[in-house]
């Protein structure tokens, strides 16, 4: 493939990582998803040291995006429709710090945009509960283990992508078809 110097970074934590990598491999101008840790304490966690707390650390999914093709903007509205961004370290029956709603910026007019769109969102009182996704810098990233890539695609037929990961991308298809590969 070739490299496209315009790309730009997103990385964005909405629960399980296998959930927002699913949807965001589905979106226009998504050239790259991987699955990974951000926003703690440990560098170079492995997926066992996340999951029990002890770092920190979100569970993301990081992208390259090409803002000819799909906006940062564009994406951010993708991301607060498939998940609960009203819910502090939970996603449904996933819970624990590793789980929660974040938003790691690359620059200025992404931390920008996502603190708008986020007070236009509370505001508007789409949500019953306040949003409580966290905004901050991006510092690091940390890729998960090669078992946890592109899992939704490898492993549809588990009761965790039929029931957890499905829905999620069945709403993308419904709401957002005009963005999709």
């Amino acid at each position: 493939m070739m490299s496209n110097t315009n790309m730009e970074k997103a990385t964005f934590g909405a629960g399980c990582f296998w959930c927002i990598d699913a949807v965001l491999r589905k979106l226009k101008g998504v050239e790259k998803v991987e699955s990974g840790f951000s926003g703690g304490h440990i560098k170079n966690p492995a997926y066992r040291e996340v999951v029990q707390g002890r770092t920190g650390h979100a569970e993301v999914a990081q992208i390259s995006f090409d803002p000819k093709i799909i906006s940062y903007k564009d994406i951010l509205e993708v991301f607060w429709q498939v998940h609960d961004p009203t819910t502090l370290n939970r996603q449904g029956a996933d819970v624990g710090e590793h789980y929660r709603s974040i938003i790691l910026t690359h620059n200025s007019n992404q931390e920008n945009t996502a603190k708008e769109m986020k007070q236009k969102l509370d505001a508007s009182g789409i949500f019953d509960d306040p949003i409580v996704t966290e905004i901050k810098p991006f510092e690091a990233f940390y890729p998960a283990e090669e078992v946890h890539q592109d899992f939704y695609t490898r492993n549809e037929g588990m009761p965790y992508c039929s029931f957890v990961i499905k829905p999620k991308v069945d709403k993308l298809k419904r709401l957002f078809s005009d963005k999709l590969k």
